[in-house]
C-alpha cells in the first residue's frame, strides 16, 4: 500500500523568491500575493526585507521594466503613471523611472496615431473625436494628441 505524503509547506520567503524568479514584482504586488496565500504579516514583511536585501526585488527596476513595456505598447506617460500608481509604486520612483526612459512623448503619440489610423486624417468631427478619445485612453496629453493628429495626412 502506498502512503501519500503531503508536500512540505513552503515559507513566505521561498514563495516570494519563486514569484520573483518568474518576473519582477512591485513590493505591493508581492505583499498581495503572499497575503492571498494566507501568510502572517510578520512573515510577509520578513520575506520582503529578505528579497530586497538580496537585490531580488527593487521597485525602481520594476517601474523601469513597466515603463519600457508600456512604451512598447504605445502608451503615454499618464497611462503609465496610472498603472504604476495602481501597483502602489511611489511617485518618486515613477518620476525616476520615466526620467531614465527619456522618451519623446510627442513622437510616441504620433507613431501610435500613425499605426492606429494608418496615417489618415479624420474625415469629420465624429471621426476626429474618436481619434482624440483613443489617444486620451492611451495616456497622452492634449498637446501631444494635437501634435500627433496634426501630423496625419
Amino acid at each position: 500500500m502506498y502512503m501519500f505524503r503531503s508536500k512540505p509547506k513552503l515559507s513566505a520567503k521561498e514563495i516570494a523568491v519563486q514569484l520573483l524568479s518568474r518576473r519582477d514584482h512591485s513590493e505591493f504586488e508581492l505583499k498581495q500575493k503572499l497575503k492571498m496565500k494566507e501568510f502572517e504579516p510578520k512573515d510577509i514583511e520578513e520575506a520582503i526585507v529578505y528579497c530586497q536585501s538580496n537585490g531580488w526585488m527593487d521597485d525602481l527596476r520594476y517601474a523601469k521594466s513597466q515603463v519600457r513595456q508600456h512604451v512598447y505598447k504605445g502608451h503615454g506617460e499618464r497611462r503609465i503613471r496610472q498603472a504604476l500608481n495602481l501597483k502602489q509604486v511611489s511617485d518618486d520612483i515613477i518620476d525616476q523611472a520615466l526620467e531614465d526612459e527619456d522618451q519623446d512623448w510627442f513622437e510616441l503619440a504620433k507613431e501610435t496615431a500613425d499605426k492606429k489610423f494608418k496615417g489618415i486624417k479624420a474625415i469629420d468631427q465624429k471621426a476626429y473625436a474618436k481619434q482624440i478619445r483613443f489617444l486620451q485612453y492611451r495616456g497622452y496629453t492634449f498637446e501631444q494628441i494635437s501634435y500627433a493628429l496634426s501630423e496625419l495626412k
